[in-house]
């Protein structure tokens, strides 16, 4: 009986593609490669956003509520060393209630006492702006802004039922904006109170390998939004601090207030604190004149100077390093996806995000520890 004879072995290969691979360059290669990878990553991004689309008003409360856990748990750890956890959780919260509603109530009462001169304010630098476009080297018809009056006038008129509208519809947005605040305190209180506890529950619902990356993952990002957080608080009521200074020193108008507008724009980096600059500026143009705006134009340019240089630099240092483009096309995008608030919160996600891989890299490299156990992470 023939024996089958059996195949011949493969040839030695070198470990170069052969066939139509091997005229596929290299980088060509390695560019495919990586933009597939990032395709992916681009569509489950996408996803999340979509989900959250559907549930923005609870993921903005869910983000409220642990940048006010962020401020409310050192002081209700440090009120705990003397009274019991539930009366100090509840002794910071109503703290700071106290502390906002103030803040909003002396507001309030600046700009009711200013009212009657400040529109006389108006009404003459508005006078003196005419005039002064009206001589060299402007040279405007004088009748230009009376034209302009009137044809303002015929728009609101002829649109009345639209401002009507518009008017509902804000009040509808603003009991949407009070629910969505009403969630996030209810949600800081709990996390204050019991967040530990909460983020334990929730690794121990998962497999034990899984549960140690979800642990180290949750440690990291914490500690960077926590640190985040008190960096960018810090840097809003600094740079609220100087502009309430400046202006009370060229004595414009609602400085008060205008510091208040300062200290919320902070919080978008970048362009936050020119854009309300630009408001004080348009203020003093109009209560002051142009001199007095070119100074808080002037003044732009050294906040900006000093928050680039010397305040953002030690935000970063806190949290985690993300170079300027990152943070400016963070801004842009954020802005782009969801507004206002997603401009807000887009550099604290990039920089969790960043952070997390950080941490897990280290994990998998050892770099972390052998065998350790990581700390508990959570609000």
């Amino acid at each position: 009986m023939r024996m089958a004879t059996p195949p011949d072995p493969p040839a030695p290969s070198d470990g170069r593609p052969s066939g139509a691979e091997s005229r596929v360059p290299e980088w060509l290669r390695t560019c495919a490669a990586y933009a597939w990878r990032i395709i992916a990553v681009a569509i489950v991004v996408r996803a999340v956003f979509s989900v959250l689309g559907q549930f923005h008003r609870i993921a903005v409360a869910v983000f409220l509520g642990l940048v006010l856990t962020t401020l409310l748990r050192p002081v209700a750890g440090l009120l705990a060393r003397k009274l019991p956890r539930p009366l100090a959780v509840a002794s910071a919260v109503i703290g700071g209630l106290v502390v906002v509603f103030g803040g909003l109530a002396l507001v309030g009462e600046i700009v009711a006492g200013q009212r009657r001169g400040l529109q006389r304010e108006f009404v003459a630098g508005i006078d003196r702006i005419e005039r002064q476009l009206e001589e060299p080297p402007f040279r405007l018809p004088p009748d230009t802004f009376n034209d302009l009056q009137s044809r303002i006038g015929k728009l609101l008129s002829s649109h009345r039922s639209t401002l009507i509208s518009e008017a509902v519809s804000g009040a509808s947005r603003l009991l949407e904006v009070l629910t969505v605040l009403a969630l996030a305190l209810f949600c800081a209180v709990f996390f204050t109170h019991s967040g530990d506890r909460q983020w334990q529950w929730i690794c121990d619902q998962l497999p034990t390998r899984a549960r140690q990356h979800l642990t180290v993952a949750g440690r990291a990002a914490w500690r960077t939004f926590t640190g985040y957080t008190h960096g960018i608080l810090l840097v809003a009521a600094t740079n609220a601090f100087l502009v309430c200074i400046a202006l009370l020193i060229l004595r414009v108008p609602l400085a008060v207030p205008l510091a208040l507008l300062e200290f919320v724009a902070a919080f978008i980096p970048l362009i936050g604190s020119p854009i309300a600059l630009a408001v004080a500026a348009v203020v003093a143009l109009a209560t002051k004149g142009p001199v007095t705006a070119l100074i808080v134009v002037a003044l732009i340019v050294i906040i900006g100077q000093i928050e680039g240089h010397l305040l953002h630099p030690i935000v970063m240092s806190w949290a985690v390093r993300l170079h300027p483009v990152v943070v400016a096309l963070a801004v842009v995008g954020g802005a782009i996806a969801a507004g206002f608030i997603g401009a807000v919160v887009a550099v604290p996600f990039v920089a969790v995000l960043w952070s997390v891989h950080q941490a897990l890299r280290g994990r998998a490299e050892g770099s972390s520890g052998n065998g350790t156990r990581p700390a508990k992470a959570g609000p």
